[in-house]
């Protein structure tokens, strides 16, 4: 029997099992590290974010990206975009030095237990745990539209599908959408050979401003700096998820979606305008297969045809090679397919969401069931949609999680069971409390 078991490696993930096993907890950490930073994002992609405002949460607050960064000669600075691959490499070394050791499984099935969860993997490994924190990232939530959904993955993939583009070398690739995934996988995508072509239902590209210098109490006043960007409202959402899910669910769902919406980086620009081709005010209203000569001398292939609606009430069709769907995300509990469908049917939810309903430390309707990430973005606002939330989710988290095994106390478990090392336990963490992260305004910033 465990005290916790944290399903899922990424950013959250690992944070979580840092203040876990920081507050003695007895933890499992099932999932592939960085799985979708390593696994499902091309290769040059930058982050979109301040490298220095991305860091996972220790309790110590040590384990920076800044830091790694610093011991390993690579340049970072304000407004110097960082490789992708770079912060997973970061993520990973995270992993190793700051968490329990995780463990590449598959959870497929959780479901209640008379002492907590009973949780079984792909691997064929049965266990129980008395919590559990679900901090599985975006993937599952991948949103195709209705019309893209009956065509094969051949030729309809999602933005999250590809780590390499040079297999469109030569074709035609439409991409819908019109925010920093979309944008940065047509310019990808051109830089690797193929023709990308950008459709969107937007009326124009809105592109982040590049980030003005620090400092300066005027401009602090009047347009502040935060981990999502500038500006006070952005401000309220970095700093104060508390506050957000005071707000009623109404107004809490309409700033998950419409904060922060679809932009492109400010560094991206250059490289987009004058390579990629873009279908501004148009909506896909139908998809089908065709089969098509692409050019003079190309041989005939299986291609999309794609009916599109222009914001005049014009129609038109476009036939293309391959269609990128970067349309986002929607947290939504019944995608989660580990979960035990008297869970998914059970569990509280927020407003008319598909999203749970959290306490404040994070835990659901049913008690010992702790949610990260992506899930909590309706109750503590856009933050958790990046990376900057982890900081703020896994202190609180980790205490929420120390109450309830410390109201429901059980059998104890070896120290070579629980495959957590030991570590150095500070006085507070082994009385149950765990320590606020430590972080300055400036220094963490959401992370795509």
């Amino acid at each position: 029997m465990y005290d916790l078991v944290v399903v899922g490696a990424g950013p959250y993930g690992l944070s979580i099992a840092s203040h876990a096993a920081a507050a003695g907890l007895r933890l499992r950490v099932l999932g592939r590290p960085m799985a979708s930073w390593r696994d499902h994002m091309p290769r040059g992609m930058l982050l979109k974010s301040e490298p220095s405002a991305s860091a996972l949460s220790d309790p110590e607050g040590i384990h920076t990206l800044t830091a790694y960064c610093a011991d390993r000669g690579i340049e970072v600075g304000h407004g110097r975009p960082l490789p992708l691959d770079t912060f997973a490499e970061y993520g990973t070394w995270f992993g190793r030095h700051a968490a329990p050791p995780a463990e590449e499984m598959t959870v497929t099935h959780l479901a209640p237990h008379p002492s907590g969860f009973r949780i079984r993997t792909e691997e064929g490994e049965q266990l129980t745990t008395r919590a559990v924190a679900l901090a599985i990232g975006v993937l599952p939530f991948a949103y195709r539209p209705t019309v893209l959904r009956g065509l094969p993955a051949g030729l309809v993939t999602h933005s999250t599908h590809h780590r390499e583009l040079t297999r469109f070398r030569g074709k035609d690739v439409t991409v819908v959408g019109a925010g920093q995934a979309a944008l940065e996988t047509a310019v990808l995508l051109a830089e690797a050979g193929a023709e990308p072509r950008v459709v969107a239902r937007a009326s124009r590209i809105k592109w982040n401003a590049p980030p003005r210098p620090l400092g300066g109490r005027l401009p602090e006043l009047y347009d502040p700096h935060s981990a999502l960007g500038t500006g006070w409202p952005t401000w309220v959402w970095s700093r104060r998820p508390d506050a957000v899910r005071r707000l009623p669910a109404p107004v809490r769902l309409h700033i998950a979606r419409r904060a922060l919406g679809p932009a492109g980086a400010w560094w991206l620009r250059e490289r987009f305008e004058p390579t990629v081709p873009v279908l501004l005010k148009h909506t896909v209203t139908a998809a089908d297969r065709t089969t098509g000569i692409r050019r003079v001398g190309a041989g005939p292939g299986e291609r999309v045809r794609l009916w599109l609606k222009a914001a005049d009430g014009t129609a038109r069709t476009l036939e293309t090679s391959h269609v990128v769907a970067a349309t986002g995300f929607v947290p939504d509990l019944f995608r989660l397919g580990l979960l035990d469908s008297t869970l998914q049917e059970t569990l509280r939810r927020v407003g008319n969401s598909g999203a749970p309903w959290v306490s404040q430390d994070f835990e659901s309707s049913h008690p010992g069931l702790f949610f990260a990430g992506l899930l909590t973005a309706p109750t503590f606002g856009p933050a958790m949609r990046f990376v900057h939330g982890a900081s703020f989710t896994a202190p609180r988290l980790v205490a929420g999680v120390c109450r309830h095994v410390g109201a429901h106390p059980g059998d104890q478990v070896s120290d070579t069971a629980t495959r957590t090392p030991r570590v150095a336990v500070p006085r507070s963490a082994a009385r149950g409390d765990v320590a606020e992260p430590q972080v300055a305004g400036r220094d963490v910033k959401a992370t795509r």
